[in-house]
């Protein structure tokens, strides 16, 4: 089973794509699921086809769905936000503040997300496509489920156990039950948020796909989105760049000379993406939109014309921490901590050190990176950029070292 999730700046045609790319796998034989989390659902319109919150059958190994995420807070949620003003309850909160403490950001997102999940692990697909929203939103919907594990880590850290021995002193057998109910519910929700983490950090079953139009500002936020989503650990194999301007050749007037211009900055957009090491596919602009299965297949012909939509050519496998020392012994020795993430030349990067942890900020997005084991008894001497990404320095910490 794969997923394959689909991104990109609002109006570059992700959804289009997307539903194409699934056409195309069904066409090859696989059985595919497309499904959207865009809360500005257009997946229907672009299929041809009604879609509902549960999955449709559209064509023979095809279907479609449109996650009602409302309905998802309405019922799951509802029912982990009562486990937890019982949790806060028990622990002392003021039952007003418990109920503002429950209240989430973002979690209609990460109901669409673990609702995906649950798609994908079915086994009913072989692929699972994923129209995401714009890249902003799926940024903030990829880092939801380690951000919510911290929130649950650090909101109820002490291990129920320990709890309900104090609760056992303090009440009856009635209150121990509900607190063990709640501790229960929370211990399952932060397992299946593992789950749905390790599925987008799994190199092997999941990918991300950038749609972009070869603009200028369009394949700035592109180069940054790659930023994000390497600090995410997250994998992308490729970008589409849709709508190019077709090639006036020799033709002659005013309108030729439009396209031979716009074609050449396209033209020049494209060698800068392609410099980032990754496979880039261009679909040219059509006349006609393209909405419904035989448009869809028409178009998914030019963009895989391999007939292999999950081939991803040369895309790097991952994005990984590599150490490396120079030889010295104890005191003397010094390493350097090598983050490959692919940085422009303006990305604003600041670095700090968080305990055992490197925090790594890029254009306001925040990672915290665990440190291997010998960097934790160090000191950050220093950074600096290279081709292949950011290298951090240290040296033995004689406060820590020895011990």
């Amino acid at each position: 089973m794969k997923v394959l999730l689909f991104t990109g700046k609002g109006g570059v045609g992700k959804t289009t794509l997307a539903a194409a790319t699934a056409a195309a796998l069904v066409e090859g034989g696989r059985k595919a699921l497309v499904v959207s989390t865009d809360p500005a659902h257009s997946l229907a319109d672009a299929i041809g086809h009604e879609l509902g919150s549960a999955p449709t059958e559209i064509g023979d190994g095809l279907c479609g769905a449109q996650i009602d995420t409302r309905g998802l807070v309405d019922g799951a949620w509802q029912e982990i936000r009562d486990h937890l003003r019982t949790l806060l309850a028990g622990a002392g909160v003021d039952e007003l503040d418990a109920e503002e403490l429950t209240v989430l950001p973002g979690v209609e997102e990460l109901l669409a997300l673990t609702e995906v999940h649950r798609l994908a692990a079915s086994g009913l697909w072989d692929v699972v496509v994923v129209d995401c929203g714009p890249t902003a939103e799926t940024l903030r919907l990829l880092a939801l489920p380690e951000a919510v594990a911290g929130y649950l880590e650090r909101l109820f850290p002490t291990h129920r156990r320990v709890v309900r021995g104090l609760l056992a002193g303090m009440a009856g057998s009635a209150t121990v039950e509900r607190w063990d109910s709640a501790a229960d519910a929370i211990g399952r929700l932060s397992e299946h948020l593992a789950a749905v983490r390790q599925l987008l950090v799994d190199h092997e079953r999941t990918s991300v796909r950038l749609v972009l139009t070869p603009e200028r500002v369009v394949a700035a936020e592109t180069r940054r989105t790659l930023t994000a989503l390497a600090l995410q650990g997250i994998r992308v194999d490729g970008m589409i760049a849709n709508r190019l301007v077709p090639d006036a050749g020799a033709a002659k007037g005013a309108a030729a000379g439009w396209l031979r211009t716009r074609r050449a900055e396209q033209e020049t957009v494209l060698a800068e993406l392609r410099a980032a090491e990754l496979p880039v596919r261009t679909v040219g602009h059509r006349a006609c939109e393209p909405v419904g299965l035989p448009a869809l297949r028409e178009l998914a012909a030019e963009l895989y014309p391999d007939g292999e939509p999950l081939a991803t050519e040369a895309a790097p496998e991952a994005r990984l921490l590599t150490v490396t020392g120079d030889g010295g012994r104890g005191l003397d020795a010094s390493y350097e901590l090598r983050v490959a993430l692919p940085l422009a030349a303006d990305s604003d990067l600041d670095l700090a050190r968080v305990d055992e942890e490197l925090s790594i900020t890029v254009d306001g997005r925040r990672r915290l990176v665990a440190l291997p084991a010998v960097l934790r008894r160090c000191e950050v001497t220093g950074a600096r950029l290279d081709d292949e990404g950011l290298v951090v320095g240290f040296r033995p910490d004689p406060r820590l070292w020895m011990r």
